[in-house]
Order: structure tokens, then C-alpha cells, then sequence
């Protein structure tokens, strides 16, 4: 029997009163609030102290009164940036707000936006991992969706384990985009750091997005490697090396390949030896019920936006430096219906069908690791999944981490609870 003592799941209310679930092991805690599922906090050991991975952005209110468009809009914008946080669920939508088959959809959908209903927690006695359940429902009968989510820690693990299940309980199939939003935040983002990511090929967001004024890359273009990124000025940059803040904002997806077992992105500190990996299915071992995101996506938050609540007023100063190592089914991150107009990008496709009255999973992990020496300060060139392992390849040598990346432990315990 695994020691129950070690994983611990509590709630609590965090800054700005909102309430949240904090999981929590020897190697890992993980905060998780009811409002839009954020996860202010994944961290890790550090000394006597602890490294949060996840970004915090400056301007997240913490006045612990709930968004008004009328008394808030002018500065946040949108209630998705008023609570905004390190990592969060997206669906059915993933971009800006638009209207949707006659739904007002907020930006990257209902998932991060409406407060989840926190249902029950407790530890696993068979595996002793910590877990907590959450469900949602759809504001408009339009889109008939149900939303269910479990977030899990397993021992030995330092891995944010998510089961996200989508069922739709209308007479119609529906059509629709999902993701996750993983943003990563100093001190643990800083130049110097190495991205990577499983995508085989890239491309910048189209004419028309909302980095047609921020970015330094050249609009709607292809290439092969993130190493070969074209700039607008002409030639090209690296950017899988994290610059600081240049007074940018950029966005690239990459098409991660059918023939690909596992899909994944990664960021590491060579300087602070340490790792985040995002894993997930790929498109080789879809189930049936599986939910696959074809796309890594970069968004490069380095400083390129002069309005708020980036800035402390319009024409200000960005004071925003943070990554989005995020990964999707979508047509970049231009929204649920510029994905279904578009169908596919790079060859693949950019929106998954849940069936009338049937339902599909998103299984997903997020480790925050440490490696040792050097194996990875030159990022990850490759991920492959074994029974109790993920196996990364750095520049010439490997470095194993203990994790599930067939998600057996999370299947299980699915039906547990």
C-alpha cells in the first residue's frame, strides 16, 4: 500500500478570495481555482523555498469582486484576462470572443472563463495519487456541452495530471476547438531558456489576427524548424531561444504529425536545471473517445503590446514578459469559427466532432522537473513514451523521467471516482 500521508488535497481561498483546490506531494503542488480552472501555481522544490513555473500576470485582479464590463472593461478588456493565470482549460473556443451559431462565446470558450463546480476530492487508497473533480455546464442550450474535470498528482511524480471530458448531451454533432493555455512566467521563464516542441512544421498567424501590429515575424508564413522562424524584416531567427523583453508579441503554430505516438512541448532553464513538458495522445494512438490536439502553439509575450492591462494605460509600457507553451485543436488562435471555416492548416485538422449524445477526453500532463548536468540545457530534441517513463532526448544524451504518458493511472481512475 502506497503512503497516504505523502499526497495531501485541500481547499482553500487564495488571493482575491477565490476559492481553489491545492494538490499537493514531496516533488509537486499544484493550485487550481474553480474560476476558469486557472492554475496560478505547479511548483517545484528550490532550495529552502519553491519555484512556481506558471505565470502571474501583474495585472490579475485580486479585488476579490467579480468582473463588470461596465466598471472593468475599459482596462481588462475581457473577465479572461481579470482572472487570468498560469494554465487553463480551453473549450469549445480557443481565441478571441466572437459570435458563434448565435452564441456570444468569450475568448478560449466557457472553460476558462465560468466558475467550475468543485464536486469532491480525496487520495486514492490503491495508488495513493491526490485528485479532485469538477463539472460545468453550458450557459447557452445552443451548444448543449458538459464539462467534466479531473486533476490528479500520482507519487514518484512531478506531473499535473488533467482528464477534461466533453459530452454532448444535443441531437446534433458539434464541431468544436479545444486546448491547453500552458503559460510559463519568470523567474523560471528568462533568457537563455530552450523551447521545443513535437511539430514537424510551423507556421505564423495569418493577416488579420491580433499580432499583425506586435510581431517581428514575418505574417502567415511556413517553415521547417523553430531554429528557421522568418522575420518580417527579412532573414530569419531562433526562436526556440527565449529572448528577454524585446518589445515584441508573437505567435506560431506547429503541426505535430499523424504518424506521431505522443504529442508534446517543453521549456527548459539550463541555469536553474529544470524542465516543463507538456504531454499528451497523439494522433498514432487516438482511441475512440480521445480527444487528439494536432498543434503546438507558441505565444511569445515579450513585451509587444502598448495597451492595456499589458500596460498601465494605452500607449504605456508592456510590463508583460511570459510563454505560452500552449497546445490545441485549432486553426491558430483565431476562434471557433475561423477553425470550422478553415478545417485544416498544415494538413491537419482544426476542430474535433463530439458526437450527439456521446462525449470524447482530453487527457493531458504537465511535468516540472529537475535534470541533472547538462543533458537538456540545449532543450529537447525528442520525447518518447514508455510504461513508466518519458523519455527525453537532449543534444547526444537521454534523460528519463518518471510519468504515464499512456495515462493508465488516470483512466483508472476516472472511473474510480
Amino acid at each position: 500500500m502506497p503512503d497516504l500521508a505523502k499526497t495531501t488535497v485541500i481547499r482553500v481561498a487564495e488571493l482575491g478570495n477565490r476559492e481553489a483546490t491545492v494538490l499537493e506531494h514531496d516533488s509537486l503542488k499544484v493550485m487550481v481555482d474553480d474560476i476558469g480552472g486557472m492554475v496560478p501555481e505547479l511548483s517545484a522544490p528550490q532550495g529552502k523555498g519553491r519555484l512556481n513555473a506558471h505565470w502571474l500576470p501583474w495585472f490579475r485582479s485580486n479585488s476579490g469582486k467579480p468582473f463588470r464590463d461596465a466598471e472593468d472593461g475599459a482596462f481588462w478588456k475581457a473577465s479572461l484576462l481579470y482572472n487570468l493565470a498560469g494554465t487553463f482549460p480551453c473549450a469549445p473556443n480557443f481565441g478571441p470572443g466572437h459570435i458563434i451559431d448565435g452564441v456570444n462565446m468569450p475568448p478560449h470558450g466557457w472553460t476558462g472563463n465560468l466558475a467550475w463546480t468543485f464536486r469532491k476530492s480525496g487520495i486514492d487508497e490503491e495508488t495513493g495519487a491526490g485528485w479532485a473533480l469538477s463539472t460545468m455546464e453550458s450557459p447557452d442550450k445552443t451548444m448543449p456541452l458538459s464539462f467534466k474535470k479531473l486533476d490528479a498528482l500520482f507519487p514518484e511524480q512531478g506531473i499535473h495530471y488533467i482528464s477534461h471530458t466533453i459530452a454532448n448531451k444535443g441531437s446534433a454533432d458539434l464541431s468544436i476547438c479545444a486546448g491547453w493555455h500552458n503559460t510559463l512566467g519568470a523567474p523560471f521563464l528568462a533568457e537563455g531558456c530552450r523551447i521545443s516542441g513535437a511539430a514537424d512544421a510551423w507556421m505564423t498567424a495569418p493577416t488579420g489576427s491580433e499580432f499583425d501590429t506586435t510581431t517581428r515575424l514575418a505574417i502567415g508564413a511556413e517553415f521547417p524548424t523553430l531554429k528557421d522562424a522568418p522575420l518580417a524584416s527579412g532573414g530569419k531567427t531562433d526562436i526556440s531561444r527565449v529572448p528577454g523583453p524585446i518589445g515584441y508579441t508573437d505567435f506560431a503554430a506547429g503541426r505535430i504529425n499523424d504518424k506521431a505516438a505522443l504529442g508534446w512541448s517543453s521549456m527548459v532553464n539550463p541555469r536553474l536545471k529544470m524542465s516543463y513538458i507538456c504531454f499528451f495522445t497523439g494522433p498514432a494512438a487516438a482511441g475512440a473517445d480521445d480527444i487528439i490536439l494536432r498543434f503546438n502553439n507558441l505565444w511569445m509575450q515579450y513585451g509587444g503590446r502598448p495597451f492595456t492591462p499589458w500596460a498601465a494605460y494605452e500607449g504605456g509600457t508592456d510590463l508583460t514578459y511570459c510563454l505560452g507553451t500552449e497546445n490545441s485543436i485549432s486553426a491558430f488562435a483565431q476562434g471557433l469559427e475561423y477553425s470550422r471555416q478553415a478545417g485544416q492548416i498544415l494538413g491537419a485538422p482544426t476542430t474535433v466532432t463530439i458526437p450527439a449524445g456521446g462525449e470524447k477526453t482530453l487527457r493531458y500532463g504537465a511535468a516540472f522537473t529537475p535534470y541533472e548536468k547538462t543533458v537538456l540545457d540545449e532543450g529537447v530534441s525528442s520525447i518518447e513514451g514508455e510504461a513508466n517513463a518519458l523519455v527525453c532526448k537532449g543534444r547526444s544524451e537521454y534523460w528519463r523521467i518518471n510519468a504515464d504518458p499512456l495515462f493508465t493511472g488516470l483512466k483508472t481512475l476516472e472511473k474510480k471516482v
